[in-house]
């Protein structure tokens, strides 16, 4: 067995929520759980029970007590949660109305600001006053088209109140895709904001806002956030309102919460969309709330004490993630605009000007910062930090091992991977386990998956397919405009049946009991037929200095599929014959022969979604001559020119 990069002390490990948590199971239970393996063995076979158990240990607020906790397990899709209970989501998150900060913001600009969570009800309830004058009724949508703002999620949380489900997306999206996503919704109101500031510029996004607005006929109402500026003209958006203007003006409100089943739909997610128009899933209220819960409580071992913060926008179901931690009465520090802003030190100096103890990132994040040889723990004060969560993509072993050395030797690295689709996590962190480089630490607790390999048999130690055998509560109710189910089964039902292919390539292993993850399996290259992961070829060649960045893609070619590699160089270098023998060398060393690419080209740009993972799929739809159907899912579809020049030179090639 591998030597573990971290190991928990005692004392942390019987502090951990985990195990408060297991220790309440054996007493309502009368087990005697003693490991995580027993506990998670439990949580999937004694499904019912588990979610009952953390149902009661999350404290969940419902005015009705549920009935069974699922009507039929076997139904899936299909099953029906905890059923006759009657709970509202925005109440679980405001039970603290005390004095302690519920939000921090902070923006690349120095602007900040405070809220606490006495403030926060006071504000959500003044606001929910006025969406209720507005018509805004249970069923109902409003969405946001908005920076990573306190008014963000305080909208959300007004419009949950009421029982109004919720979609957004960050202003820094083009207005395409922003009305190909919230105008599917058909949404009553929606807030958006005058601009954003990104790299020290302020960029006005009240054209875009317009643009959206006039394009959703549905939409009664625009609530603009003054952000870049102090009140802005609104002419130019049709029934446009001030922030201040639309919010009521009484305070000391209490807020009508409206008590909704537990399935009652709450978020409007979407996913990246670069295979075609994003997919729309509607998940229910209670199913996110106790599954967030779930990871914020037992996971990632967050307390009232706390300060949690994510690099995110409210395009990512990391947004929704984060806003959950209300729930638990932590503090939120939300930041708006570049991290690397003005340089790469501006988190690590957040983080200890604001004693962040959870610090949330993606794995592209880290591994910039590696590049770039930046050592935060040189620099800043870091003694407030106790974990880092990270997301996303896949992260190397050399990604992990650059935060012990070069961030923090004690820290609990919390990787975790899931999906929109869930608003969660298939595998996830420990805060009682040890760390090692390159593995997600266990499957999250309730989520029964396994990996299959193509004969569809579970397997262990080798790459395969993750799958989930069995269904949990925040799983998509259905998807929208989908009347008779079948988009949703064709998303994850149509491989295995009564099984859930989630489109991820792992590995399971069994003598830690980790899980590594691969990148997408619709991005596995198959040259020979041999299935290769393209996170091996990126792990490689992060070592590289001369490599910024890199995309392997596979072309169809000669009845076979070749490696076509991408490279975006560091500054200073260019791709000489040296380098792609150093390339070729590196990878047949490193991986094997077969991870060596056919053909290797310098880029200028690497596409990437607007929630910063990697697009093979766009690049190996246009190499093999498929449309890519939706730029706009892309935070860079400029990039994708390069790409259909190299399409023709190499169709021109054959």
């Amino acid at each position: 067995m591998r030597e573990p990069l971290w190991i928990p002390s005692e004392d942390r490990k019987q502090r951990a929520n985990l195990s408060r948590f297991i220790d309440f199971v054996n007493r309502t239970h009368g087990l005697k759980i003693e490991t995580y393996a027993q506990l998670y063995e439990w949580s999937v076979t004694e499904i019912a029970d588990f979610w009952a158990v953390m149902w009661e240990y999350a404290g969940l607020m419902a005015s009705h007590p549920y009935e069974t906790v699922a009507d039929d397990l076997t139904k899936f899709p299909g099953v029906k949660w905890f059923p006759g209970a009657r709970l509202n989501f925005a109440e679980n998150l405001l039970r603290y109305r005390d004095d302690q900060p519920a939000f921090i913001f902070r923006g690349e600009t120095q602007k900040s600001a405070q809220m606490t969570y006495a403030q926060l009800y006071d504000t959500v309830a003044r606001l929910a006053k006025s969406l209720r004058a507005q018509g805004v009724t249970a069923g109902g949508h409003v969405v946001g088209y908005m920076p990573n703002l306190m008014e963000t999620a305080i909208a959300m949380l007004a419009a949950a109140s009421i029982g109004a489900a919720w979609s957004s997306c960050a202003t820094d999206i083009g207005p395409s895709a922003a009305l190909e996503r919230l105008g599917q919704v058909k949404p009553k109101v929606l807030f958006t904001a005058d601009g954003y500031f990104y790299k020290g510029k302020s960029f006005d996004t009240l054209p875009n806002a317009a643009e959206v607005a006039q394009g959703i006929s549905s939409l009664e109402k625009v609530v603009v956030v003054s952000y870049t500026r102090e009140r802005p003209e609104l002419q130019n958006i049709p029934n446009a309102v001030h922030w201040d203007d639309f919010l009521a003006k009484e305070s000391g409100l209490e807020i009508q919460f409206e008590q909704l089943p537990f399935d009652h739909p709450l978020y409007i997610m979407f996913s990246s969309g670069t295979t075609g128009k994003p997919k729309c899933m509607v998940q229910g209220a209670g199913g996110v709330l106790i599954n967030h819960l779930k990871e914020l409580l037992l996971h990632t071992d967050l307390k009232r004490e706390d300060r949690i913060m994510y690099i995110t926008s409210c395009s990512w179901m990391m947004w929704n993630w984060l806003i959950s931690s209300l729930a638990v009465g932590a503090a939120i520090v939300l930041y708006d605009g570049n991290p690397n802003y003005p340089d790469p030190g501006a988190m690590w100096k957040l983080i200890e000007e604001e004693k962040i103890t959870i610090f949330g990132c993606s794995a592209s994040y880290l591994l910039f910062l590696k590049k770039e040889g930046i050592s935060p723990r040189t620099h800043f004060d870091l003694a407030s930090l106790r974990e880092i969560s990270q997301t996303g993509s896949p992260l190397s072993a050399e990604g992990f091992e650059y935060v012990y050395r070069e961030i923090k030797p004690d820290l609990h690295f919390n990787s975790i991977s899931g999906g929109t689709d869930i608003n969660g996590c298939f595998a996830a962190g420990n805060p009682t386990l040890p760390v090692y480089a390159g593995e997600l630490q266990s499957p999250a607790l309730g989520m029964k998956i396994k990996a299959y390999d193509e004969k569809g048999a579970s397997v262990l130690d080798l790459q395969a397919e993750l799958v989930c055998e069995s269904p949990s509560p925040s799983m998509p109710l259905h998807f929208w405009d989908d009347p008779d189910g079948s988009k949703y089964r064709n998303a994850y039902f149509d491989v295995y049946p009564n099984v859930w292919r989630h489109g991820d390539y792992v590995l399971f292993h069994s003598d830690t009991g980790g899980v590594t993850f691969y990148g997408r399996s619709d991005a596995v290259l198959k040259p020979s037929g041999v299935r290769i992961g393209t996170a091996e070829i990126y792990t490689q060649l992060e070592k590289l200095e001369e490599i910024a960045d890199s995309l392997a893609v596979g072309q169809n070619w000669q009845d076979d599929q070749r490696v076509v590699l991408f490279v975006k160089l560091a500054a200073g270098f260019s791709l000489t014959e040296e380098l792609k023998d150093k390339i070729r060398k590196t990878l047949r060393e490193n991986a094997s022969p077969r991870h060596v690419p056919a053909i290797i080209l310098e880029t200028p740009d690497i596409p990437y979604t607007l929630n910063m993972k990697k697009v093979e799929s766009a690049v190996t739809n246009i190499l093999n001559g498929r449309p890519v159907l939706n730029n706009d899912a892309l935070i860079n579809p400029q990039s994708l020119a390069y790409y259909r020049q190299v399409a023709e030179k190499l169709a021109s090639h054959q």
